[in-house]
């Protein structure tokens, strides 16, 4: 199975490092790259060039906020990755909605949702092995 080129954008530097070992042990995720905040997320993800399969957003970040990216993220669609999750200790009903109204595909729970993250990776990385592979496949539908 091919691994999801992932890209994390959260400011804590211990959740972070533990997030990039716990996916990369646990599910098919190879993480391309990081930012801790809104500015330097939404530079990187603007680049032609940074097709990822998965971006994992928090809400609160050092600068700006995973809102934000979200909302960078929908307006330049043609760069837009497969598959945007938001993972956060602020997942309540209004976030979640919010969050799917700016282009998020799931959000998860920080402190309860880890494992349905993972399980989340490996039904989307085998769902787009199945439609030709990662970065390589067209319309997958909502996982």
């Amino acid at each position: 199975m091919t691994a999801l080129k992932t890209y994390i954008v959260e400011d804590s530097p211990m959740i972070r490092e533990n997030l990039i070992a716990t996916l990369e042990e646990l599910a098919p995720v190879e993480v391309v790259g990081s930012a801790e905040d809104e500015f330097t997320a939404t530079q990187w993800l603007n680049q032609t060039d940074q097709m990822v399969d998965l971006v994992i957003v928090d809400i609160f970040l050092k600068g700006g906020s995973g809102l934000g990216v979200l909302r960078a993220a929908q307006s330049r669609a043609q760069v837009r990755p497969r598959k945007m999750i938001v993972l956060s200790n602020y997942a309540t009903q209004d976030m979640r909605r919010k969050c799917a109204d700016l282009g998020a595909d799931r959000v998860f729970d920080k402190s309860n949702e880890i494992d349905a993250l993972i399980a989340y990776c490996g039904r989307l990385a085998t769902e787009l092995a199945a439609r030709g592979g990662a970065n390589g496949a067209k319309g997958l539908g909502r996982i």
